[in-house]
C-alpha cells in the first residue's frame, strides 16, 4: 500500500511509471549510442546485439533466484527503483552498505563505518531505519563495542530474508518487470538481426 507523505508529492502511479521507464532504458540503452559510419556499422551492430542478448539473459536470471538478482549490477539497480515505489529502499541500501562494510580492512575505519551504518539504518528514529526486531537491534548495538566485519550479519540476514520473502515476489509480479522480461525473452528467441543483414560492399 502506498503511503501518502508530504515529502513525496509524486504519486505511486507516477513512481511506477518512472520505474518502468528506467527498466526500459536499461534494455534499450544500446539504441541511445551515437551514430557510426557505414564502415563500422556492422561491427557496432554485432557488438550491441551481443550486449542486448547478454543483458536479456541477465534480466531473465533475476526471476530464477534472489541471489542472481543481487549479484547483478543491473538487477540491483532495477530492484532499488522498484523499492522506491514502495518507499522501502532502505532495506536494500542497508544490505549494500553491509556488503561494502565487510570489505574494509582497517580496524579504525571499520569501527567508524560501523557506527555510521548503525546511526543511519539501525537505531530507533534512524533516517533510513530498517524493519528489524528489538532483539536484533540490541544485539547489533552490543556488537559495535568491538566492531568486526561480522557485526551486522544478523541484522543484514533478517533484512535480506524480508526482501526475499516480501518485496522480491512483488518485484517479479510488477508490470514493469513483466514487460521487461517479455522483451528479454523475445530478444533471446529472435535470431540476431545482424546475421540476416546483407554485407555492404562498395
Amino acid at each position: 500500500m502506498c503511503r501518502t507523505l508530504s515529502a513525496f508529492p509524486t504519486t505511486c502511479l507516477e513512481r511506477a511509471k518512472e520505474f518502468k521507464t528506467r527498466l526500459g532504458i536499461f534494455l534499450h540503452k544500446s539504441d541511445l549510442s551515437s551514430d557510426t559510419g557505414n564502415a563500422g556499422k556492422s561491427e557496432w551492430n554485432n557488438k550491441h546485439s551481443k550486449e542486448r542478448r547478454n543483458f536479456s539473459e541477465d534480466v531473465l536470471g533475476w526471476r530464477e533466484s534472489f541471489d542472481l538478482l543481487l549479484s547483478s549490477k543491473n538487477g540491483v539497480a532495477a530492484f532499488h527503483a522498484f523499492l522506491k515505489t514502495e518507499f522501502s529502499q532502505e532495506n536494500l541500501e542497508f544490505w549494500l552498505a553491509c556488503e561494502e562494510f565487510k570489505k574494509i580492512r582497517s580496524a579504525t575505519k571499520l569501527a567508524s563505518r560501523a557506527h555510521r551504518i548503525f546511526e543511519e539504518f539501525i537505531c530507533s528514529e534512524a533516517p533510513k531505519e530498517v524493519n528489524i526486531d528489538h532483539e536484533t537491534r540490541e544485539l547489533t548495538r552490543t556488537n559495535l563495542q568491538a566492531a568486526t566485519a561480522t557485526c551486522f550479519d544478523v541484522a543484514q540476514g533478517k533484512t535480506r530474508t524480508l526482501m526475499e520473502k516480501d518485496s522480491y515476489p512483488r518485484f517479479l509480479k510488477s508490470p514493469a518487470y513483466q514487460d521487461l522480461a517479455a522483451q528479454a525473452s523475445a530478444t533471446n528467441a529472435s535470431p540476431s538481426s545482424c546475421s540476416s543483414a546483407e554485407p555492404s560492399h562498395t
